[in-house]
């Protein structure tokens, strides 16, 4: 009986629960990823926003822009 061959009625749905569990495990990586990328970027912006911020202090010191002191 051991060496009969499964059904393949049962061994597809099965095979396509495998790879649909291996889909979900590779999204759950892939958000955790982009997560970490969107905050890196986030913080990227935070620091380009903080060197405008001292261009524009540096600028109008030199009086090189027409920016109200």
């Amino acid at each position: 009986m051991a060496d009969e061959p499964d059904n393949l009625v049962l061994v597809m749905p099965r095979r396509i629960d495998a790879s649909v569990v291996e889909m979900r495990e590779d999204m759950r990586n892939l958000q955790v990823r982009m997560t970490h990328v969107d905050e890196g970027l986030a913080g990227v912006n935070r620091r380009l926003d903080r060197l405008d911020i001292g261009v524009d202090r540096i600028e109008r010191r030199l009086e090189l822009s027409d920016a109200p002191r």
